[in-house]
């Protein structure tokens, strides 16, 4: 059985804002091209809808971001993009001819896309946080919770907690009650912002008053429906047989620093963390494209020049992977990217990247404003896992199992070396779930910056596939 090879001018792998932008500019200006997406329909996650059948409303993301309703029917009605929904984007190639190969594959059929030029749009995805009990059926990620009421309708749990420090907390908070959830606290781990924090800030709201509207109303709500919306708070644990039955909130101090004496019970049969997002560069990284330590913009970020090219010539990046800052600067860079592309292949069209760059740096303040008002304390969040808590689920490993390698081998200083003595970050996931608690465990016990141990080694296939598809790729 041949690998079936096909050709573009532009390949996007992700079809949230950044990619359907970049994706529907180059098209418009003659490009062919391909989108590469996990899901079944476009928008992201930020976007996501119902199934059709479903009699629903249009989706409240629409009325924070409204390009988005536009973005959404242009791409449904191009029929010039080739579209790959349900398709996982596993490994991108270097072929000696130039360009770049990026393999796909849907169910056990593979396939290798030809381009010119490839656009990394990948998203993000939810920080997971390590702390005794956080295994427990129950306990999700914000993003997951979010995920079953936006395509489904459905309440994971009904007596929730919610924990975290990123407003996407609050937006899921409106959500839950507008669900009929009952929701018995609201933990924010940044202390109360203060006068002058929120005047530093003011500078970022021009343009975005509807997004303070949106903010102010689901307060209200948390107000009216008698919601404890507490500051300066973490959760320290999950408690439960088969499922989470209660959990453990502690005080922290400025730095997140656990204050002793202060923990009390809650008992719920839903728990959601919600503090920050990962920029999901994995296949960046594969690819063999430079990135940099951002800890506010979503850690490990795929670095890229003013056209939103990476350090490859033939690779672009635009949205989460180049910084977590929301549907609004993705939608710009994704804008940038398609724009800068068209002007490298098609000379002779017109660029946008003028304004492109105008439109992005107005964008920006709020962005930077909301990225530093909500930055999570990553070494903080480390900290939480005692020595039997599950640090990576794939492979069963302990933050003990970790610790105690590192104070048998003290030579050892990066996250690769305690990945191939412990496998943690070997598992399906890849370590999606464990290198930055890995990291932060490296980073305390050798006294060294987060940037000194590096990232896990980006290995095709980056997600799990059949192995029949690794079976067809032949080499160059």
């Amino acid at each position: 059985m041949k690998l079936e090879t096909l050709n573009f001018d532009l390949v996007v792998v992700g079809a949230g804002p950044a990619g359907l932008t970049a994706a529907l500019l180059a098209s418009n200006a003659g490009l062919q091209v391909a989108v590469v997406d996990e899901q079944a329909a476009p928008g992201g996650q930020i976007f996501r809808q119902p199934p059709a059948t479903f009699n629903a409303p249009p989706s409240s993301a629409f009325a924070t971001y409204p390009f988005g309703k536009k973005l959404l029917e242009q791409a449904r009605s191009n029929t010039r993009i080739h579209w790959y929904y349900s398709c996982s984007a596993w490994g991108v190639f270097h072929p000696a001819k130039g360009g770049v190969q990026l393999a796909i594959v849907e169910g056990e059929h593979a396939r290798l896309l030809d381009c010119k030029k490839l656009l990394i749009a990948t998203g993000a995805y939810d920080l997971p946080v390590a702390f005794p009990g956080w295994t427990l059926p129950g306990v999700m990620t914000a993003g997951g919770v979010q995920t079953l009421l936006k395509s489904q309708f459905l309440c994971a749990a009904q007596r929730y907690v919610l924990a975290g420090s990123h407003p996407l907390l609050l937006l899921l908070a409106g959500q839950l009650l507008d669900a009929g959830a009952q929701i018995q606290e609201v933990a924010i781990a940044r202390p109360r912002p203060q006068i002058r924090e929120l005047l530093a800030g003011w500078r970022a709201l021009p343009g975005h008053g509807r997004m303070f509207v949106q903010l102010a109303g689901i307060l209200l709500k948390l107000w009216r429906k008698k919601v404890p919306l507490r500051f300066s708070t973490i959760v320290t644990r999950a408690q439960g047989r088969d499922a989470v039955e209660r959990v453990t909130l502690s005080d922290v101090d400025a730095h997140w620093a656990v204050k002793p004496n202060t923990e009390r019970s809650v008992e719920v049969d839903g728990l959601a963390i919600g503090y920050g997002l990962l920029a999901s560069t994995e296949l960046a990284r594969q690819a063999g494209c430079s990135v940099s330590w951002n800890p506010e913009r979503g850690g490990w970020v795929v670095d890229h020049d003013d056209t939103m090219r990476t350090s490859l010539p033939h690779i672009y990046v635009a949205g989460e992977p180049a910084g977590v800052a929301g549907a609004e600067i993705a939608h710009c860079e994704g804008r940038l990217a398609g724009a800068s592309i068209v002007a490298q292949l098609m000379p002779d069209q017109a660029s946008q990247t003028s304004s492109a760059h105008r439109e992005l740096k107005r964008a920006k303040p709020f962005a930077d404003t909301v990225a530093r008002f909500f930055a999570p304390r990553l070494d903080a969040l480390a900290r939480l896992a005692d020595n039997g808590t599950l640090i990576c689920r794939c492979e069963d490993v302990t933050a003990g199992q970790v610790c105690d390698f590192l104070k048998t081998h003290p030579h050892v200083s990066s996250v690769n070396s305690v990945k191939l003595a412990c496998r943690s970050g070997m598992g399906p996931c890849q370590g999606r779930y464990c290198q930055h608690t890995v990291a932060q465990l490296v980073a305390s016990e050798r006294g060294i910056a987060i940037t000194d141990t590096g990232t896990y080694t980006a290995q095709a296939p980056i997600k799990p596939i059949p192995l029949t598809s690794l079976a067809l790729v032949e080499p160059d």
